[in-house]
């Protein structure tokens, strides 16, 4: 393909195909000189509160962005096991309850398992817990696939809430009050991290999310990425060229899962609150819904959807009431015309296959025209 050619394909190429190809032409240094202001831009938004974007006087701007932040979080854990190993899972509020409620048993004076510790020691606990629960559930049900295993996952997120709801010790609908959060101190002496001002909290969960993605992405372009991408693309085939298809699921869903908790116990902590009416099936679809509308496989496209999720009834009151009837025509128009979402996922190649790919076929590697979401109809593994 000569240069001429070249110079037409690239005036042919839609707007977010060219956005793409001059990111990827850039190279890391470059790349961070680009993110970095954008970061910086993420952060200072609680300060700023665009008049556009702001979603005052119906929802506080900064509990609202927290709010998107924190979906942001729980779609990227979910996104590890939807999108990048193609394992349908509509229980993911468990994991998320699962994270909350440790929290809560361990830093609520309603508890009679409280710890005398520091709110940052509470955490790694609340993520090995939700860990270890991802590996129990995972364990006798990941030999299941598409419809089967989505079944089986959603009784998980709903025998979560159940168990709650009926086990004394967890307080049902009465809940645990006065969750531990971060210590700290103004200089007026009032605390740093409260239930009414979102800006801290907001600051705390962009952080984990960028230390999460800095991760996620390093585990992508591991061995575990690409067993992953191979179990999602055909688990069959996968197997056949002797990857442990069994050990890498248990895998995603153990990630996926410590992202849950992480994110329940962030949760539990800003709310101060816990009980379960807090973790039903609404809420497990929203997170999925945010996944699906983004770009399942995209980690940049599954934050965009958490957060037209999250913001979209913040932002606009008068619809808040409609917004699963709205989400869902969008999901169904989504599917029609777009089914990778708003940003397709796209099987990323290493620097120097992307290279290679390049040379060999003169363009870039393309975007995917489907979900990532495995065929439901695979069934049972045999």
């Amino acid at each position: 393909m000569n240069a001429h050619q070249q110079a037409q394909t690239s005036v042919r190429a839609p707007f977010g195909q060219r956005v793409r190809d001059w990111w990827n032409g850039l190279n890391r240094f470059q790349q961070w000189g680009v993110l970095i202001p954008l970061v910086v831009l993420i952060y200072a938004l609680p300060i700023l509160n665009p008049p556009l974007l702001t979603t005052e006087p119906g929802t506080d701007f900064q509990i609202a962005l927290f709010n998107a932040a924190r979906f942001a979080l729980i779609a990227i854990g979910l996104n590890v096991v939807v999108g990048q190993a193609g394992l349908l899972d509509l229980g993911y509020v468990g994991f998320f309850a699962v994270g909350a409620y440790v929290a809560a048993i361990l830093t609520s004076p309603d508890s009679a398992l409280r710890w005398d510790y520091p709110w940052i020691a509470i955490i790694p606990v609340a993520v090995v817990v939700t860990m270890a629960t991802g590996v129990l559930l995972g364990a006798p049900t990941l030999r299941l696939r598409g419809d089967y295993l989505a079944i089986v996952t959603l009784g998980f997120g709903e025998i979560v809430r159940l168990l709650a709801d009926n086990v004394t010790p967890l307080r049902g609908q009465r809940g645990f009050q006065d969750v531990g959060r971060p210590e700290g101190l103004n200089a007026d002496g009032t605390a740093i991290f409260n239930s009414s001002d979102g800006t801290p909290w907001y600051w705390l969960v962009v952080t984990v999310i960028i230390i999460i993605l800095i991760f996620v992405g390093n585990l992508e372009r591991s061995r575990v990425g690409r067993a992953w991408v191979a179990i999602r693309e055909d688990e069959d085939a996968a197997e056949i060229m002797g990857v442990p298809t069994f050990k890498f699921k248990i895998w995603a869903f153990t990630m996926g899962a410590a992202i849950g908790g992480l994110s329940g116990a962030i949760y539990a902590g800003q709310i101060g609150f816990v009980n379960n009416q807090k973790f039903d099936v609404v809420t497990s679809v929203l997170f999925l819904a945010a996944v699906v509308l983004g770009g399942s496989g995209n980690k940049v496209g599954v934050i965009l959807g958490a957060f037209v999720i999250s913001y979209v009834p913040d932002r606009f009151q008068a619809i808040a009431e409609y917004k699963y009837l709205i989400f869902g025509l969008a999901l169904i128009v989504l599917m029609i015309f777009r089914p990778q979402g708003l940003l397709g996922s796209r099987q990323r190649l290493l620097a120097k296959g992307r290279q290679a790919y390049r040379k060999l076929l003169g363009r870039p590697e393309q975007i995917a025209k489907e979900s990532a979401m495995i065929d439901s109809a695979k069934g049972v593994q045999g």
